[in-house]
């Protein structure tokens, strides 16, 4: 198998040369996935363009705003998530999406708004080097990246006018409307989240920190349950107001300086901060841990209920289990939001015939077809 693209002449004049000297029955060549610091990322099927119904009002009143990280490693799960907003939502329109990115990359958003022409969407800088010094090692390296830690800042990061937000992971589908979810009555909290009290508590911290005379006294008082930061509804004007980036930044600090207390990246300090102070939202918005454990990321099956939103929160991602041929069940659950478009290029060569294939899945043009594995 040979790789190519579009920008690669010199390599189909080796190419048309080794045919000639080394008459070859086939050849495919795809796509290569290029790294974010090169001018193209992967290929995005366009999306189709989703309207409000009748029963819509205006779209700057009954804005609903949704934040995300914008990274090019998670960004083909990123469209998939967008989409699946999009595509449940009763009113589209009225969604208004806020990305952030650590790096100035033109061609991320030249990715979504290609993908999405017609979305409302702004793109914001997080400042790495706030953060980077404040980074303690964690068990996985994905969660020791700058941009794990910008749900930490994302209030100070959006305009004073937003004032609530949805934060989201890329690793996730929505199933339902989200504006079920925008819609909770947050009772004076700063973040609405579900909540999961039969979690063992302890696991999130090491001995040293449950040993502690002082820090063991954390959540005194408290009923102190784990809640996943994935899926977060915020009340950013409280945030700002009452100094929560601060407060987290602090035990950052205890754990970077003093003693090693967790091992989880950003999770941690939202716990020591507001575990037992959130409000509680229904498990369904939030089924969690499909990407298995953080270690192997073996499969797992859904937990019973009802289900708004999937979440493979771990190691496994759906569109590299996919592409791998070793899925998991859940990820086909995945698969339908999928916008990566892969391209594939067959050379037939004989003494008597030689021709080029080009193909897509849903019609053929000039013999060009665009090959999606799922």
């Amino acid at each position: 198998m040979v790789f190519w693209s579009s920008t690669s002449p010199i390599l189909l004049g080796l190419l048309s040369l080794l045919l000639l000297i080394h008459p070859i029955n086939s050849i495919r060549l795809g796509l290569v996935r290029r790294s974010a610091s090169t001018p193209e990322l992967h290929q995005f099927r366009e999306a189709p363009a989703f309207r409000n119904g009748e029963e819509c009002g205006p779209t700057e009143a009954d804005c609903i705003n949704v934040a995300m990280t914008l990274d090019a490693n998670y960004l083909r799960g990123t469209m998939a998530a967008v989409l699946s907003m999009l595509q449940h939502s009763k009113c589209p329109e009225n969604l208004s999406f806020h990305f952030l990115s650590a790096n100035d990359a033109p061609q991320l958003f030249s990715s979504i708004k290609s993908t999405f022409p017609y979305l409302n969407m702004s793109i914001y800088g997080f400042e790495s080097n706030r953060v980077r010094g404040k980074i303690s090692k964690s068990i996985r390296q994905a969660l020791d990246q700058p941009l794990n830690y910008a749900r930490i800042y994302l209030p100070d990061s959006l305009p004073e006018d937003v004032q609530r937000v949805i934060y989201l992971d890329s690793d996730i589908v929505v199933v339902d409307d989200i504006a079920k979810l925008w819609g909770v009555d947050m009772e004076g909290k700063v973040v609405a989240a579900p909540e999961y009290c039969h979690a063992n508590f302890t696991l999130y911290f090491t001995d040293m920190f449950w040993k502690d005379p002082i820090l063991s006294k954390t959540f005194k008082g408290r009923k102190a349950c784990y809640f996943n930061t994935g899926v977060m509804v915020m009340d950013v004007d409280k945030w700002r107001k009452e100094g929560y980036t601060k407060k987290m930044e602090e035990w950052m600090r205890v754990q970077k300086e003093e003693k090693r207390i967790y091992h989880l990246g950003s999770l941690p300090p939202f716990l020591l901060v507001l575990a037992g102070n959130i409000k509680a939202v229904n498990h369904r918005w939030n089924q969690h841990g499909l990407g298995g454990d953080n270690f192997e990321g073996k499969c797992r099956s859904l937990h019973p209920g009802p289900i708004s939103l999937l979440h493979w929160s771990g190691k496994g991602k759906p569109w590299l289990r996919l592409d791998s041929r070793k899925p998991c069940i859940v990820d086909h659950l995945w698969a339908p939001y999928d916008l990566y478009r892969k391209i594939w290029l067959t050379i037939n060569h004989s003494d008597d015939d030689s021709h080029i294939n080009y193909t897509n899945n849903s019609k053929q043009q000039n013999g060009i077809r665009y090959l999606n594995d799922y």
